[in-house]
Parts: structure tokens; sequence; C-alpha cells
């Protein structure tokens, strides 16, 4: 038996059509998953059929409106044979284009902090909530949160100055509530759902060339992320082989935060 084998499995991967969202789903379908992959309309249309795997279901929805996740959960729990795995990706990331969000800490507003948590963190709370009875049901169910190095550490602001860019308080306090919840769940839902925590580091993404530069030189292996650095670890903790691993927060970040 292979123990990374996901054939005949179903699982939910939320933010599925954004770059690592895609990754993760396309890959997990590769290994075998049936997948739903959820996000927004638009970003949904924004991808060519093509480059979605055969078993990958696109289930367009805002999971901040309570009537469309009420269908969204509805659907998942008309599956007899519930629910193997939840990947909690969908998040608003510092590129996220959100006004008050990616600035100088003094210009960010009190709405992106609050956006970000409602989607960085509450949503994967009412997800794991309402989704725990179809994760029971399938008998192997796990659940990975995907945080960042910034629930861990704080940011280094030399990396952004002289750039756009910006480095969200809000998206540090998700993804640092994010870990915590993991733990959380590790424990209270266990022994018949796993929960852990993949932590990228920076995913290159056609960023500025002097911030990619200022990234890599602080960075033990001297690179930036890509998405296929992320799927791997995914792949491992929602399958057979991390069978005893729950509770656990594993970063892919090229050493950023062995320092």
């Amino acid at each position: 038996m292979n123990d990374l084998s996901l054939a005949g499995r179903h699982g939910l991967v939320t933010g599925g059509f954004g770059p690592l969202g895609l990754a993760l789903a396309n890959h997990l379908a590769e290994c075998g998953a049936t997948v739903l992959a959820v996000d927004l309309t638009e970003q949904i249309d924004r991808v060519r059929v093509e480059e979605i795997h055969p078993r990958v279901e696109p289930v367009p929805c805002d999971l901040l409106v309570g009537e469309q996740v009420d269908e969204l959960v509805a659907s998942v729990e008309k599956r007899a044979d519930g629910l193997s795995f939840l990947v909690n990706n969908a998040a608003f990331t510092g590129g996220s284009g959100l006004e008050g969000y990616a600035c100088s800490f003094e210009e960010q507003t009190d709405e992106a902090f609050d956006a970000a948590l409602a989607l960085n963190l509450a949503v994967p709370f009412r997800l794991t909530r309402r989704l725990t009875p179809s994760l029971r049901r399938s008998n192997h169910g796990s659940i990975v949160n995907i945080g960042s190095i910034y629930g861990l550490v704080g940011p280094d602001l030399s990396l952004y100055s002289g750039t756009s860019m910006g480095n969200p308080a809000g998206y540090a306090a998700s993804k640092g509530g994010l870990i915590q919840l993991t733990r959380y769940l590790a424990t209270v839902l266990a022994p018949e759902i796993r929960v852990n925590c993949v932590n990228p580091g920076g995913i290159y993404r056609g960023q500025e060339q002097i911030f990619v530069d200022r990234y890599e030189t602080r960075t033990p292996l001297g690179r930036m992320a890509t998405e296929t650095d992320v799927v791997g670890a995914v792949e491992w903790l929602v399958a057979a082989s991390a069978g005893y691993v729950t509770g656990q927060t594993i970063s892919v970040d090229g050493g950023w935060t062995a320092w």
C-alpha cells in the first residue's frame, strides 16, 4: 500500500484558484483525490480549463457570505463517505490589494485588519466546525491550515524599503492566530481528526527585484519559495503516512525561521 496515495479520498481546498490553491488542488488530485476547489467566481473564471486537473471540481463561493457557506457545507454533507481532508488556504495576503492593508503601520486601517481576521482566521474556524461531522465520517479526517512565517516571526521591514510592498499587521496577527487554532483543534478533534499547519516562506510571484534580492540573501537556501515547494508538505500531512502527526507546525521557508 502506498501511504502517500489519496485514491478514493475527497477533499476541499479553499482559495483553490489562487496560485498556491490551484497548485495544491491539482497536486492532491494527481495523488488520486477528488478535490473541491472553492473560490470566488471571478477567480475561477481567470483560470483556463486545461490548467485544472480532471478530478478538481470548481466550487464558486464567497466564504465571507453566510448563505453561500451554508450551500457549500450542505453540498459536502451529501457525500455519504465523508470528507477526507480540508485545506484552509484562502486568505488576504500582502499582495491582495486590500485598501489600508499592505502599507505603513500608521496607514493601516481597522477595516483592513478586521477583514484579514475574518477571512484568514474566522473562516477556517467556521468551516472546520461545520465540516467536522463529515471529516469524522471519513475515518481518516485531516485538516491542514496554511499559515505563514509571519505568524511565527516579526517582519524585517528593511526588505520593503524603497518598494511599493508592505507587511500588514492583520496578516501576521491572523496567521499567528491560525497557528494557535491548529494546536487547539488538534487536541479537541483527536483522535478522529488530525490538524496541522504548514507555514510557507515568501513565494516568488514577480515581486520587485530589489525585494527578491534582499529576501534571497537573508534565506539560508538562497531563493524564494515556489508553490511546488509547498504542495509536498500538504500531501504528506493529508495522507496515511502522517497518520501519527497532529498539532504540528511545519515551516517550508528555506530556513528563514532558523536564524
